[in-house]
């Protein structure tokens, strides 16, 4: 799933950089990152698509490949999401986290790397194990553009084939799926152990935060 794999990486770069974009102090900066964020948020994500990959090469005179473009609508998509959960997950770094650095005469950066980053990555994984999951369901979209991803795949054998054989595709469609996003959590899960082994914490488990176990 190489446009699923593109969106999450382009989700985590674009998350990061407007997360902490909407905590800046300049308004400047809070505001641009803030407009990305409600309009990616707020608009459908097929309408993106299709604006995307067809109205901006009219617009600008360069064709995008279906697949470039796949990946760019849920960069952008998840990304803005993505976001929020980065700047939440800073801000609910205790406030004396903040003093004790500035008692240590950390520099900003210092402060932000070493210090706030690390306990709110914390924070951050369980939400973005969720946002990924829904990034790979999203890329059934992408056979709108006639990318070839699974559905794609499973839509040109479909009419050719009887009832029980289409069945079949449309189950082992499911199945893949699953498989895939069984596999993120686990990664994701382990990530969230490691993180929190760093800071000599627990990870945040389904009961903790209210979820059914």
């Amino acid at each position: 799933m190489v446009a699923a794999a593109g969106g999450i990486a382009l989700t985590i770069v674009l998350a990061a950089v407007a997360g902490l974009a909407l905590l800046s102090r300049r308004r400047a900066v809070r505001a641009v990152s803030r407009v990305y964020v409600e309009v990616f948020r707020g608009t459908s994500e097929v309408v993106q698509l299709f604006w995307i990959f067809f109205v901006l090469p009219a617009l600008v005179g360069y064709q995008i490949i279906p697949l470039g473009a796949g990946i760019l609508v849920l960069g952008l998509n998840h990304g803005a999401y993505g976001a929020e959960i980065v700047r939440g997950a800073v801000q609910a770094v205790p406030r004396a986290q903040y003093e004790g650095s500035l008692a240590l005469s950390l520099s900003p950066y210092d402060r932000m790397t070493r210090v706030i980053l690390p306990q709110a990555l914390v924070e951050m994984l369980p939400p973005f194990n969720n946002l990924f999951i829904q990034l790979l369901k999203s890329t059934a979209l992408l056979s709108l553009v006639v990318v070839d991803e699974v559905v794609r795949q499973g839509q040109l054998l479909v009419p050719n084939l009887g009832v029980g054989e289409t069945l079949t595709i449309y189950l082992v469609e499911l199945v893949i799926f699953l498989l895939l996003g069984l596999g993120i959590t686990a990664v994701m899960r382990l990530l969230e152990r490691r993180a929190a082994a760093r800071l000599g914490r627990t990870p945040v488990t389904r009961a903790r935060v209210g979820e059914p176990a």
